[in-house]
């Protein structure tokens, strides 16, 4: 579609910038999902888009929608999430939402209107860093999400979702209304960094995502004995915290062997003081495959490893499900054009399967998905020195936009 309006990568990363200012800090984005200073991002991208002459509106789940009508339905949507994990990066989903408002502005200053509407969407709290349940505004929207099993999540300070959606206008009990505007959408697209080093070791700036890995989240919980560090003779102990170390050990190399990603990253120990032996442990297990057999695999050999640890120090062991998603494949013919116009842009038609999460992937379940990737320096991600040369940003938005157009077209 070469008469379509071409978006502005420079104004892209200039609004980038901008927020990065008004919500980021010496440690890194503090976009912290239904805090103040997410309500300031969203704030902002109302700012972009009162601009172009378009007024948000939220659905039941607290995503954000803005949209051009075009000249037939249902609409093309693009987008993601301004939301961070605390100490963050400036453009993990903020990149996406932003080249959205890109392609949206290009068409509102064009001489007629989109060939078919165009909407984007500010998902609600993607990261789910604050109380453990990721994608929830997207999963929301699709349907998936159980009111019933977030219900009880706390955060750090004991908040519960339930009061912290109430704070942002959001009812539990009324999200799953958001499902109501499914009908509205035909197709969606997302441009995101990659999160991982495979762009950046290869030299490509822009790659066709073909999916998401599916997720397995638990948390094992061991129950042994506390008692005192000095007088327990070592024979005698019921150490839930050597169990949980010992799975932890497992965990990676099950991951290593299937040809997976695992990781334990959070482990929490009760009395947690120097001179008692841990009566208990909590250990958090996320196993990451894109084929559902090996995952499935993967989550039984730590199920097994953490039975036969907890048998050999004398401790019970619960398995909490904490959330999973099975493998998500995007839609192919999306996938194609991605692939065709990150090469028309970067010369380039890598593809690769994404091992992080996406809104993209709870979308997939209901509509054609694709994404873009564009390169993380070093690899690094949720964290503040996450960055992407701006050349590569450029041409990672340049594609994304000639995407859009041409998805828009056909």
């Amino acid at each position: 579609m070469s008469s379509a309006p071409a978006i502005d990568p420079g104004r892209v990363v200039a609004d980038l910038r901008e927020l990065r200012q008004r919500t980021g800090d010496a440690d890194g984005a503090q976009r912290l999902c239904w805090t103040e200073t997410w309500r300031e991002a969203r704030a902002f991208l109302g700012e972009l888009l009162a601009e172009i002459g378009l007024e948000p509106d939220r659905d039941p789940a607290g995503n954000l929608w803005a949209v051009i009508d075009g000249e037939r339905d249902p609409a093309l949507a693009l987008g993601s999430h301004v939301d961070s994990v605390p100490d963050g990066g400036w453009l993990d989903g903020a990149l996406g939402v932003m080249a959205a408002v890109g392609v949206l502005r290009a068409w509102s200053q064009a001489d007629r209107r989109p060939p078919r509407t165009l909407a984007l969407i500010d998902w609600a709290d993607e990261e789910g860093a604050r109380f453990g349940r990721s994608l929830f505004g997207s999963s929301a929207f699709s349907g998936t999400l159980e009111p019933a099993t977030v219900r009880s999540l706390r955060d750090a300070d004991g908040i519960s979702i339930e009061d912290a959606l109430a704070e942002n206008d959001v009812s539990l009990d009324q999200v799953l209304e958001a499902t109501a505007r499914q009908d509205r959408v035909g197709a969606y697209l997302e441009l995101h960094i990659e999160q991982g080093p495979v762009l950046e070791a290869e030299g490509i700036r822009a790659a066709a995502v073909s999916g998401c890995a599916g997720v397995e989240r638990h948390r094992f919980r061991f129950r042994g004995q506390a008692s005192h560090a000095g007088t327990t003779p070592m024979d005698r102990r019921h150490d839930a915290g050597l169990a949980a170390a010992s799975v932890a050990l497992s965990v990676e190399e099950i991951g290593r062997r299937r040809d997976g990603v695992s990781t334990t990253g959070a482990l929490k120990l009760r009395p947690g003081i120097a001179t008692a032996v841990a009566g208990e442990a909590d250990l958090l297990v996320d196993l990451r495959h894109p084929d559902a057999n090996t995952l499935a695999a993967m989550l039984a050999d730590a199920t097994s490893s953490g039975e036969a640890a907890a048998a050999e120090r004398g401790c019970e062991l619960e398995v909490e499900r904490v959330w999973s998603i099975e493998p998500i494949p995007f839609d192919a013919d999306l996938v194609a054009q991605a692939r065709s116009a990150c090469q028309e842009i970067t010369g380039s038609d890598r593809v690769l399967t994404s091992g992080a999460l996406h809104d993209a992937a709870e979308m997939a379940r209901v509509v054609p998905a694709a994404m873009v990737f564009c390169p993380s320096t070093a690899g690094i991600s949720h964290a503040r020195e996450e960055d992407t040369p701006e050349a590569d940003l450029v041409a990672a938005i340049e594609a994304f936009g000639l995407l859009a157009n041409r998805v828009l077209a056909s």
